[in-house]
């Protein structure tokens, strides 16, 4: 019977295979890119597992699957080394999100002033999810000045974050939780 461990002990010296097989230092930047997302795929397993609406729910699951997907064509060094059971992002998922935060938005009252994160739970959830979004997309470019990686990636995390900050203010809306305005003083 094979053994079936968790712990590989290949990083134990501090280095980390990409999917290619190359060995490249924890520290390296397109780890942390996609340790980012991984990241955001946990903050959005404690909102899915926090909200009630289900239609957010089910929305969420789909972009953590998205970002799953991210992550391991970030994890690829090279086009050549693309895995064939990896179906890379499109803009078909650019298109979801714009969807999505469409419909959360015509549910709204306009925004006339910047939300100060707050009030709820969920509302600071999706707020901590939209500042890790927006640090993987930081990353995403970064990485995209020293290595091939597709644009789709970086439209999409903006789009992300978007969606995440119309989230905040869908749940604040939906738990009658008034939103903290700023305006400047």
């Amino acid at each position: 019977m094979k053994e079936n461990k968790v712990y590989t002990k290949t990083g134990d010296t501090g280095f980390t295979s990409l999917i290619s097989g190359e060995r490249v230092p924890k520290h390296n930047l397109r780890i942390k890119t996609y340790g980012t997302i991984d990241e955001l795929i946990a903050w959005l397993g404690i909102i899915r597992d926090t909200t009630k609406l289900e239609e957010v729910q089910g929305s969420l699951l789909k972009i953590q699957k998205q970002l799953m997907t991210i992550a391991a064509q970030l994890s690829v060094d090279s086009e050549k080394n693309i895995p064939k059971n990896l179906t890379l992002i499109k803009m078909n998922a650019v298109k979801f999100l714009e969807h999505e935060i469409d419909s959360l938005t015509l549910k709204l009252k306009p925004l006339e002033n910047f939300i100060i994160p707050g009030g709820h739970i969920l509302i600071s959830y999706a707020h901590l999810a939209r500042c890790v979004c927006r640090r993987a997309e930081r990353q995403v470019t970064e990485l995209q000045q020293e290595a091939s990686i597709s644009s789709i990636l970086i439209v999409y995390m903006n789009r992300l974050s978007d969606y995440f900050f119309t989230l905040s203010r869908t749940f604040a809306a939906e738990l009658k939780i008034e939103e903290i305005k700023w305006s400047g003083n």
